[in-house]
């Protein structure tokens, strides 16, 4: 029986799959662990493209997008491993990643499951780390912006709970479906992913459930990267109506004891929300449609950094795309602080080209959260694919 299995969920993706499974080839060093790649019926090619590429990996290919539930409880099922990582698509994790969440899990034998440290791609620390229960005096602070204006409450800000160090490990009470570690024998316990729930809030309710299992969930500061969102589109009509549904579907699940008068409000406020997001994106539409939206034509600035064949490379690759760069050689050896030794003065929107065969995804990381700048943000070079990955777009 493996020690870990690592399941991952795809649809029209592949490129960020791709990055991912590359960082957790690198993870899996001296650890007994395997992985899944469901394919909710991608029209990307992501199958043929992804599976030439990686022959160790267990490929799914649905005929139809299951949705996130339903995709990982097929690969949980098909898999006998004392943990679970359900790991989004667009992550990557560090070289010693998985073996300091196991290391983690096997030394806290009452966590049911862990959450990890996740980044932002300019450095700075995801809120969506440390999560709280949405009780319902939880989901008012949030739906009021309660929680937003004081987010280092217990009181008002528990559903980030904002008052938790980041360098420290502590109990939390949801862990995101972005990298949740789990160990499967509490999931044999309290059951896998509530297929109900389409995309979003999933998490959410297997946490509550290993809460009322009579287990713990953990957060680590293990530190990954999230693209955050890369996988679906969020600024879809269709994303507005499953994340809104999702959040009926739980309030309805485990707070239906509850009064009226305690649960009509919340209900109204999650019908108002949506319908002010639905409103938001119709006036947005409209007004693009009319040419009254403003359009930012400043091209970001890109700086590479990485080993003199892929430079030379990436240098043909920005040049055919009509880009400008600035191209340093360098790795974790020669310029151990990446960017950080290079001077940068400029306010506008910068890429540091990371090139991955010259600095450990690990050190990659380490760099940006150290000092963490908003208008500068990660971007990757794979010379093997000739590909540079940013949060926004694949250019190859």
């Amino acid at each position: 029986m493996n020690k870990l299995t690592v399941v991952i969920v795809n649809y029209n993706v592949k490129f960020y799959v791709e990055q991912c499974l590359v960082s957790l080839k690198r993870a899996m060093q001296d650890v007994d662990a395997e992985v899944f790649v469901v394919d909710n019926h991608s029209k990307d090619g992501s199958v043929p493209y992804l599976t030439s590429r990686f022959p160790w990996v267990h490929f799914i290919n649905s005929n139809h997008n299951l949705g996130f539930a339903r995709a990982n409880n097929i690969a949980i099922r098909q898999s006998e491993s004392e943990y679970v990582l359900l790991l989004n698509p667009d992550t990557i994790v560090g070289e010693h990643t998985l073996k300091e969440a196991i290391a983690f899990m096997d030394s806290h034998p009452h966590a049911g499951a862990m959450a990890a440290r996740m980044l932002k791609t300019d450095g700075s620390d995801a809120k969506e780390s440390r999560r709280g229960l949405p009780t319902p005096w939880v989901s008012f602070c949030k739906m009021t912006g309660l929680c937003n204006h004081f987010p280092k409450s217990k009181r008002f800000g528990h559903y980030y709970m904002g008052y938790l160090p980041w360098n420290e490990t502590n109990k939390i009470e949801v862990v995101s479906g972005a990298f949740f570690f789990a160990r499967r024998e509490v999931l044999n316990k309290v059951g896998l992913l509530d297929e109900d729930f389409f995309m979003y809030g999933e998490d959410i309710d297997l946490s509550y459930r290993i809460m009322k299992g009579g287990f713990e969930s953990w957060y680590a500061p293990i530190k990954i990267l999230h693209y955050k969102g890369e996988s679906t589109q969020k600024s879809s009509f269709r994303y507005v109506h499953v994340f809104y549904d999702a959040m009926l579907i739980f309030f309805r699940k485990h707070y239906a004891h509850v009064s009226a008068f305690v649960s009509l409000p919340i209900k109204i406020a999650i019908y108002m929300k949506a319908t002010s997001e639905l409103l938001k994106m119709q006036i947005a539409k409209v007004k693009k449609s009319l040419g009254m939206m403003k359009h930012d034509t400043t091209l970001p600035q890109y700086i590479f950094i990485g080993q003199e064949t892929a430079l030379k490379n990436c240098q043909e690759l920005i040049l055919s795309k009509g880009l400008n760069a600035t191209y340093y050689v360098g790795d974790a050896e020669t310029k151990p602080n990446g960017h950080h030794d290079l001077s940068i003065k400029t306010n506008e929107k910068t890429y540091i080209i990371y090139d991955i065969n010259a600095y450990p995804f690990e050190r990659i990381l380490e760099i940006f959260s150290t000092q963490p700048q908003g208008h500068i943000t990660l971007a990757t070079y794979h010379d093997n694919i000739k590909t540079i990955i940013t949060e926004e777009e694949i250019i190859q």
